[in-house]
This record gives structure tokens, C-alpha cells and sequence, in this order.
């Protein structure tokens, strides 16, 4: 107990809002503070994703110009997913599909899956004096189809900065079942600048398009805001499956950053999405269990995921925020 403050919401907490107006209008928000200054809007009606994510003051994520979108205007018709696409600090990518649309055993799939545009069927947060813990349940779930369930927990410290995200996927169905995972987590501006510095411990970098291999010498370098820039992915790759995955950016106008960390044995997969286009300003930093190139590549690469019935799977992600250039130099 705390003999300074009235209500606990005085320091750290959760606060539930819901949107009144627009294409989100309806949409469930909690947004989470940590009392050292990480805040954290999730979305409810967006399978527990993160819109938003801010540190002392500053915006770390990127908003896309469609703003919050309700699921009621989902498209699930090939890259329809673009239309409510609002990208924010985390858009999970899955859990029948990553990538582009494709075709896979008769299946026809959409543009990064569905569960993103899926709301949580139950909610609900406990505190105590260490962390701030959300837990979530989507149902992915049809009838002749898939039947699957992402338990999902998000753990925010009052100690550190940082938050981790776990994840359970449940096949709670009677078929082998694909699962596909990309966390999608987006960085915008004024983090994301041409003065940001990236890195990713990876051992090989590959370009995903001819495009992208043109500018494979300078991955990590950020750039201005482009007109008609074209979109640049790299697929970052890891030798040693028992080494830690990292990824961090630090941009030393604001002297702030963060770090994603990762197990590569379970998310061996690591997408780098350079966007440097006026207003499309975003750089994804996005670990997965494949890769974006649609499931029908990743099953006839022989690495396609698949849980037996009542079989589960467990990921997990940690974000970490930056203080310093000195914070950022000692992951290298």
C-alpha cells in the first residue's frame, strides 16, 4: 500500500475506453501505464493487439492513415486486409495465414490472416506492485474449419520498461491444423527518422524482390519520407538456434529507443519491412514462425507448422525500451 496516493490509477494502472466516432467507433481500449512512463493501448476487438505504445511522452509506433477500424469492416477477400490495416505497435499476422493471399490444399487464404481483425471473447487484468498482466482469449474458430485459440497475456513491469508479450495457441479441434504467427510490431516516427539506427543480429540478410537487393547494402540505413517509394523486405536469418533474437532501433535526436527480443528456435523467421514513403513511413520489425511468402511456399519448403489435435504452442516477445546510446550500443 501506497500511503502517498488515493486511488492506485494515481501512478500505474489500466483504464478502459471505448471509441464514439469513425470507423473504430465501438472499438474496446485499455490503455496501460507503467508509472515510469511506457504506456500501452490495447485493443480488445483487434485480438488483444497493441495500437499504441508510447515512452516518457513519445510515440514509438506507427499509425497508418486508416486510424482504428472495427472488425465490421474487415475484407477478407485477398489484400483486403489493407483497407483496416491500422498497423499501430502490433498487428499479429495469422493464425490460418501469413503473407499474400494464396491458395493452400484447396484453401483459399487472405492477406496476413484474420486474427487481427478477431475480438477477444474474454478480457481481463490483474496488478499487483512488480506488473500490470492482461490476459485475452480469441477464438479462431468455424465450422468446417479450423479450430483454434490464441490465449494471449501481456505482462507490463512497474520495475523496468519494458512488457513481454506470451502467447498459447490451442488446436481445440479433431484435425491437424496450420498455424502461421508474425508479429508484426511497427515502428513510426518520431522514433522511426533517417537518423535511427537498426540492428539485428542476424547472420544473413536476404532481399525478398530485385528491388530490395538493390538496396541490400544499406538495409539498416532509414531514409526521409519518398514519394512513390516501393516497399523494401529483407529476411534476416539465424545460424545458431540457442542464441537469442534481437532487433533495435535508436534514434539519438530523442535519445530513445527499444529492443525486441526472441527465441529463434521457436520464431526462426525474421522479416525487416522498410517502408520509407510519405505518410506509409514505417519500418516492421517482425519475428514469426515463417515467412511472409503464403503458406502454400511454406509447405512446399517443408517448414509449414502444423499443431495435432488438442496439441498446443507457445511464443513469446520482449519489448524493451531504450534510454540511451549507450543502452543501444550494448546489445552490439
Amino acid at each position: 500500500m501506497n500511503k502517498y496516493i488515493g486511488h492506485e490509477t494515481q501512478i500505474s494502472g489500466v483504464e478502459e475506453s471505448e471509441l464514439m466516432n469513425g470507423k473504430g467507433k465501438g472499438m474496446r481500449l485499455l490503455r496501460a501505464f507503467n508509472g515510469k512512463g511506457m504506456e500501452l493501448t490495447i485493443s480488445e476487438d483487434r485480438g488483444c493487439d497493441i495500437a499504441r505504445l508510447t515512452y516518457r511522452g513519445m510515440n514509438m509506433s506507427y499509425f497508418s492513415p486508416c486510424g482504428y477500424v472495427a472488425p465490421t469492416f474487415y475484407d477478407d477477400k485477398k489484400d483486403g486486409f489493407l483497407k483496416s490495416f491500422t498497423a499501430g505497435f502490433l498487428t499479429t499476422s495469422g493464425l490460418q495465414s501469413v503473407g499474400v493471399p494464396c491458395t493452400d490444399n484447396g484453401e483459399e487464404l487472405p492477406l496476413h490472416g484474420s486474427i487481427n481483425n478477431t475480438p477477444a471473447e474474454r478480457v481481463w487484468y490483474e496488478t499487483n506492485e512488480k506488473e500490470i498482466v492482461i490476459k485475452g482469449i480469441v477464438n479462431d474458430s468455424g465450422i468446417f474449419s479450423r479450430k483454434l485459440e490464441l490465449h494471449r497475456t501481456i505482462t507490463i513491469s512497474k520495475e523496468n520498461n519494458e512488457f513481454t508479450v506470451s502467447d498459447c495457441i490451442k488446436n481445440v479441434g479433431d484435425k491437424i491444423t496450420p498455424v502461421q504467427i508474425l508479429y508484426h510490431m511497427n515502428m513510426g516516427y518520431p522514433l522511426l527518422s533517417e537518423k535511427s539506427r537498426v540492428h539485428i543480429s542476424s547472420d544473413r540478410v536476404i532481399p525478398r524482390t530485385s528491388w530490395a537487393e538493390k538496396g541490400i547494402k544499406e538495409w539498416d540505413k532509414m531514409l526521409t519520407p519518398t514519394p512513390d517509394f516501393e516497399e523494401q523486405c529483407y529476411y534476416h536469418e539465424f545460424e545458431n538456434a540457442e542464441r537469442k533474437g534481437l532487433a533495435a532501433i535508436y534514434n539519438p535526436d530523442i535519445h530513445q529507443g527499444l529492443a525486441i527480443t526472441f527465441d529463434t528456435e521457436k520464431l526462426p523467421f525474421f522479416t525487416e519491412w522498410k517502408m520509407m514513403g510519405v505518410r506509409d513511413y514505417v519500418l516492421g520489425l517482425e519475428p514469426g514462425n515463417c515467412n511472409p511468402d503464403g503458406r502454400d511456399k511454406m509447405r512446399e519448403s517443408g517448414k509449414l507448422v502444423e499443431l495435432m489435435p488438442e496439441a498446443e504452442i507457445h511464443y513469446e516477445v520482449k519489448v524493451t525500451m531504450l534510454d540511451s546510446e549507450e543502452d543501444y550500443k550494448k546489445l552490439q
